[in-house]
């Protein structure tokens, strides 16, 4: 690994660096990351509280329709086009097939509904959150060190394992190693031991020096922390918030039978 790679990382954990995805959250809409973890809560009791498929899928456009606002226009279309087709497989499971695979299916899908939506809030909620707001809006709800370090690592991890990804497979593809399945399946070996051992050995030194970093930068400061933006709550944050509260509250009436 190069010595701006590291020095990228290096930086990263206390703000400075944030590649394409500072870039979009400066042109998109601005949350509060408490705001964003109250939406992720939410997200995870209105997809376990939801009566049926419809309101499944109606909760993934919302979260698309958050996702448009913060800039994530080409994640969200992507997104929402996937969870269609998976929509459409799953009725015409239930609809066509029978007997124990039918169920194996059913209860896999199931299981799939479930996660998709918190998957694809928790997607946009890391692209667009910097780790020194994070740390600034843990501090003002004292949060402990031992939940905040680890998450703080974590909104930077993901982003640098799948830089990393991009670095080796283009080194690949240079040697003639094709990281696709067909070129899996054709060469497993050699696509294992030419992209996956070193993408293992790279997020392994990767979480090393973020966490290094981490505590060099004084992570583990006890001492209330700055930040150049201004951590408070504001009126799209609330009224958000009470958009996620009403459809959640929606589902639980229909669910109850009180609407029906």
């Amino acid at each position: 690994m190069s010595m701006k790679q590291s020095g990228m990382r290096m930086s990263s954990v206390s703000g400075g660096y944030y590649g394409m995805s500072g870039e979009r959250q400066k042109k998109g809409l601005w949350l509060d990351p408490r705001a964003k973890l109250f939406l992720i809560l939410i997200c995870v009791l209105a997809s376990m509280f939801a009566p049926s498929l419809a309101y499944q899928f109606a909760l993934v456009v919302l979260i698309a329709i958050l996702g448009t606002f913060f800039g994530e226009w080409k994640y969200v279309i992507k997104a929402v086009c996937f969870y269609a087709v998976i929509c459409v497989l799953t009725v015409w499971i239930m609809a066509e097939m029978t007997g124990t695979l039918r169920t194996m299916f059913i209860a896999f899908l199931g299981l799939f509904h479930k996660v998709y939506a918190c998957g694809m809030l928790a997607g946009i909620v890391l692209s667009t959150t910097k780790v020194n707001e994070f740390l600034s809006a843990m501090n003002r709800v004292h949060a402990p060190k031992k939940l905040v370090i680890p998450l703080a690592v974590m909104l930077r991890y993901i982003p640098t394992i799948q830089e990393d990804w991009r670095y080796i497979k283009d080194a690949m593809r240079m040697r003639d190693v094709s990281p696709s399945l067909g070129g899996f399946l054709s060469h497993p070996g050699m696509t294992v031991e030419c992209i996956y051992v070193p993408l293992m050995m790279t997020a392994s030194k990767a979480a090393d020096e973020l966490s290094i970093a981490s505590v060099t930068r004084g992570i583990e400061n006890p001492n209330p922390r700055t930040c150049l933006v201004q951590i408070k709550c504001g009126i799209a944050d609330w009224m958000i918030m009470a958009v996620a509260v009403a459809f959640l509250i929606f589902e639980l009436c229909v669910r109850g039978g009180v609407i029906g």
